[in-house]
């Protein structure tokens, strides 16, 4: 699904609006706040990370602590496609940053069958970079990067990027020479591991005060970057409306906070353009933002259930939604 703009003339101009307080945000490198921290039984998945800023790499490092990711840090100064074929078997997954490689660096990966679930850090643009299953977060949201990688992990399995998929490798690249991460990862999470059964410890109501208060703040700024791009750039504000239902998904986000968050921020807006003498009508086409965010919400909730599954089994094990809660299903 994909955001829909109305075709008003005077959209762009009022979506522009609404940038008015995206300057305001928090300086990831500082490494402020203290990273979730969470318990996690083995097995452990190990991210290979291609990031070129060492502040980044730090933050990422701290945000992840405590979980099932281990980080590990290749060499700036050698060929990401020369260290990931030498240590195929060794990752997972990988982190990225944001415009750091150019096309033929990605080409090349596939050309070798290096198909990872990948993480894209940095401005959300609109712009693939890596795969088709790849799942982008900005840099002042480092705090959702483990439910990032959950959902990176999720959407490649189910795209069957693993097996090849429509980016298969190239002439070079022989089915015998195929890398087994399918199995691997289908081997230490399972499909269900990590797609049907979320982790309850990142639960937002299982978090701690702090942790719950920064995962929020962090939801808020997703949210913004969805409605500023929602009229103005369709591409861009899909990545961010994904970005903002996979940590909604994988926290178990009771959907009354979606609301709030929508509601809050959208009060915000009609202030500031009241304060600026701006006409304030046209925010209410935003509610278009919000219907599709529980369009893709109800979607991944509807997946989640596996196809085999039996309603009834699913209802005991607390498998269906909780309406005065959330939508989410509590698999603990």
């Amino acid at each position: 699904m994909r955001a829909i703009g109305p075709g008003l003339t005077n959209f762009e101009r009022q979506s522009q609006i609404l940038a008015f307080g995206t300057s305001v945000r928090q300086d990831v490198h500082g490494l402020g706040p203290c990273p979730l921290l969470r318990s996690m039984p083995e097995p452990m998945l190990t991210i290979a990370s291609l990031l070129r800023e060492p502040g980044l790499t730090q933050a990422c490092g701290q945000w992840l602590q405590g979980g099932r990711y281990q980080l590990v840090s290749l060499d700036p100064g050698e060929n990401p496609v020369e260290a990931l074929d030498r240590r195929r078997d060794d990752f997972d997954a990988v982190l990225l940053e944001q415009g750091v490689f150019a096309p033929e660096v990605f080409r090349a990966l596939g050309d070798k069958g290096l198909l990872l679930p990948a993480v894209v850090i940095g401005e959300v643009t609109g712009r693939q970079e890596y795969h088709d299953a790849e799942v982008h977060l900005p840099t002042d949201q480092l705090v959702q990067l483990s439910y990032s990688l959950d959902a990176a992990v999720s959407r490649f399995l189910r795209r069957g990027l693993a097996h090849g998929g429509i980016q298969a490798g190239g002439p070079g690249f022989e089915a015998t020479d195929r890398w087994k991460l399918a199995n691997r990862l289908n081997g230490r999470l399972g499909y269900l591991g990590v797609y049907y059964k979320r982790d309850p410890s990142r639960f937002l109501r299982n978090l701690g005060e702090r942790d719950r208060s920064d995962l929020l703040d962090s939801l808020k700024l997703t949210y913004k970057d969805l409605l500023i791009s929602y009229f103005l750039d369709p591409a861009a504000a899909n990545q961010a409306l994904e970005s903002f239902v996979n940590t909604a998904f994988f926290s178990d986000l009771p959907i009354t906070y979606t609301v709030e968050i929508h509601m809050n921020l959208i009060d915000e807006y009609d202030k500031q353009i009241k304060l600026e003498g701006h006409k304030n009508t046209f925010l209410q086409d935003y509610r278009l933002a919000l219907l599709d965010v529980m369009a893709h919400l109800c979607e991944m909730y509807r997946r989640s259930v596996p196809p085999d599954a039996p309603l009834g089994l699913a209802a005991a094990k607390g498998g269906l939604p909780n309406p005065s809660a959330s939508f989410a299903m509590d698999q603990s």
